[in-house]
């Protein structure tokens, strides 16, 4: 039986209807797929047919969540992938996949599993084999990784923690905002499987590089994130690279791990769309 809901089961039958290219947005910790509302309208504007697809556990609104913070716990990479691959098995075509921070990782999974037309992943948690650990990223985790007991539980993030790991590049009165409007309780195993995959054979965050199905891959870097600094990007970047299908490389100047939601949010949507016409026929 299919673990998609009636709401999945729906988007999937109105882009089956639609004779245009599917864009999947997926997103990362302590975010919802409302996180990419203004994406989705963007693109749809571009005439694409744009879903954004959810975790287990996500609710509909922030409200819910935060009320309802146990929903979230326990959720894995490769459960969360499972699910998200289920999704695309029904669509008519290969998608294109947008993801961010551990969407951006979940999206290069679903890639490399030859599952996605397209692929931009924007400041993506790092995949197995990528060794760079910047201070910056111990001191946005270690608050959480120093509690095993969080492994199993739903995290949340303080509003100035927040404020170092998403909108360090923006006003502090943004990055309230954003917080506000945005972040949400979120499982804390990512964190954990990320943070022992270099030592872990059988590592959740273990990506094929190598699939020659894997498709053209973008990976997009803010210059100032804290949480997924460009030592990890650019390291990320050079093993995509010894992939057969284009690998490409974007910095965004000034711009920290809040740049999907951010007021610059369109910059990024600019530099994927520009990535995605010149790779995917129309």
């Amino acid at each position: 039986m299919s673990a998609l809901t009636e709401y999945e089961l729906s988007e999937i039958e109105h882009a089956n209807r639609e004779d245009k290219q599917t864009v999947i947005f997926i997103h990362g910790l302590w975010m919802l797929p409302s996180s990419w509302a203004h994406w989705q309208s963007y693109f749809e504007s571009k005439s694409f047919v744009a879903l954004s697809v959810r975790w287990p556990g996500d609710t509909q609104s922030v409200e819910e969540a935060r009320n309802s913070p146990d929903l979230f716990a326990g959720h894995s990479v490769p459960q969360i992938t499972a699910g998200i691959a289920e999704f695309i098995s029904k669509l008519n075509r290969k998608p294109i996949l947008i993801g961010h921070s551990f969407g951006g990782l979940i999206a290069q999974k679903l890639a490399g599993q030859g599952l996605s037309l397209c692929t931009v992943a924007i400041d993506p948690a790092p995949f197995k084999g990528v060794l760079p650990l910047p201070v910056s990223v111990l001191k946005a985790f270690m608050p959480i990784l120093l509690k095993p007991a969080d492994r199993n539980r739903a995290v949340s993030l303080t509003q100035a923690q927040f404020r170092f790991g998403f909108g360090n590049a923006i006003s502090e009165q943004e990055s309230n905002e954003l917080y506000r409007e945005y972040a949400v309780p979120t499982p804390g195993k990512p964190l954990f499987e990320g943070a022992v995959a270099n030592f872990n054979p059988k590592a959740g965050t273990k990506v094929n590089l190598n699939n020659p199905e894997r498709g053209p891959l973008l990976i997009i870097s803010g210059e100032f994130d804290h949480v997924v600094p460009r030592a990890m990007t650019t390291a990320a970047f050079k093993l995509q690279g010894k992939n057969e299908n284009k690998t490409e490389f974007v910095e965004i100047p000034g711009r920290g791990h809040s740049l999907v939601i951010d007021k610059g949010w369109q910059e990024v949507a600019d530099q994927s769309l520009k990535f995605i016409h010149e790779n995917v026929k129309a």
